[in-house]
């Protein structure tokens, strides 16, 4: 059996892990060999799942050409972050390999982003940086901030993450409401928030955080009506995947000054184009997806990911399994017991 495969992009020029210090400890605690891939590609190719028993990757997608003549796929593949849009889990499914996410690594650093980017929106903070750079003192009473304590917050997708982000709120004593579909209000309600429907939530808040899964479902959720909808001196935060929000939409809000203020980690298109018309604006705050990027992530991804590992070596079903129909599929069985023997 070849080693745990550690996809090749998380390795700068020098060789070094760019994202730190991820927790492979632990795999070499357990015993277990593992290696960097050799190369840094956009797919994950057959000879790079072939033959291993799990393989952590972050940037790669995976497709069906990932198992195109594999006799021995991975029991899991590992995923480094909780977005999954760009793996095809049904080719997976097919395949008997299992695919994990890390929400509880990414749950606290992105929740802190999440209020980090919401405060910058407030309190002007892209604007009044240039103000000092660009020698315009004189107008900084151009640019009242605005505060967040008693304000209504509403949070599209309540997951894990959206939830820590409600009790990093508490202090500032605002309403909550959320939109998930799938998500009981008892446990809203156990958050101190209020389950409305998506149009309620975007008349009724003055900030509106976008953290929900990219899904058919969501994709352009927030879309022109949505931002019609919004207040004036509202503020939009996006830090879960760009598509959820319809760019061309928001950039005519923004423009207008329909909305007062949107906070981007994440876009349509990314990188963002040179000539995005988002660049010319003074109400946007822009982040090159990886306002969430700390020490923090690094370690709490890596180390759940490495769980899912370890579970799956020991004959165990891991956690954050997102493609769930593949855990009663003979194939899968099949190599989680063949691992254990």
């Amino acid at each position: 059996m070849r080693p745990v495969g550690i996809s090749n992009d998380f390795l700068g020029p020098d060789g070094a892990n760019l994202w730190g210090d991820i927790g492979l400890s632990g795999l070499d605690d357990a015993g277990v060999d593992w290696e960097y891939l050799e190369t840094d590609v956009p797919v994950l190719r057959p000879e790079d799942v072939e033959g291993r028993p799990a393989v952590l990757f972050a940037g790669p997608a995976v497709d069906a050409s990932t198992f195109a003549g594999v006799d021995s796929p991975p029991a899991v593949l590992a995923r480094f972050g909780v977005g999954y849009d760009a793996v095809d889990l049904d080719a997976c499914t097919s395949a008997g390999v299992a695919v994990t996410i890390t929400p509880d690594g990414a749950q606290r650093p992105v929740a802190t982003a999440a209020l980090g980017m919401l405060l910058g929106g407030l309190l002007n903070l892209p604007v009044k940086d240039r103000l000092v750079r660009e020698g315009r003192w004189d107008e900084r009473t151009d640019w009242m901030g605005r505060g967040l304590t008693g304000t209504t917050v509403g949070i599209v997708g309540f997951g894990s993450t959206a939830t820590d982000f409600a009790s990093l709120l508490e202090p500032f004593g605002v309403s909550i409401l959320a939109y998930d579909p799938y998500c009981p209000p008892e446990r809203a309600e156990a958050f101190g928030a209020r389950l409305v429907g998506i149009e309620e939530l975007a008349e009724q808040s003055d900030a509106v955080v976008v953290m929900a899964v990219l899904t058919p479902e969501t994709l352009h959720l927030v879309g022109a009506e949505f931002l019609a909808r919004m207040r004036p001196t509202a503020t939009l935060v996006n830090v879960a995947r760009g598509p959820i929000v319809d760019e061309p939409a928001l950039i005519e809000a923004l423009r207008h000054r329909r909305i007062r203020f949107a906070a981007l980690d994440v876009f349509e298109r990314e990188p963002l184009p040179g000539d995005s018309p988002l660049l010319e604006l003074d109400n946007v705050l822009l982040t090159p997806h990886s306002v969430g990027w700390t020490d923090e992530m690094s370690l709490g991804n890596g180390r759940s990911a490495v769980g899912a590992i370890l579970d799956v070596l020991a004959g165990r079903e891991p956690r954050f399994v997102v493609n769930k129909a593949v855990l009663t599929s003979d194939a899968w069985r099949a190599r989680l017991g063949a691992l254990v023997r």
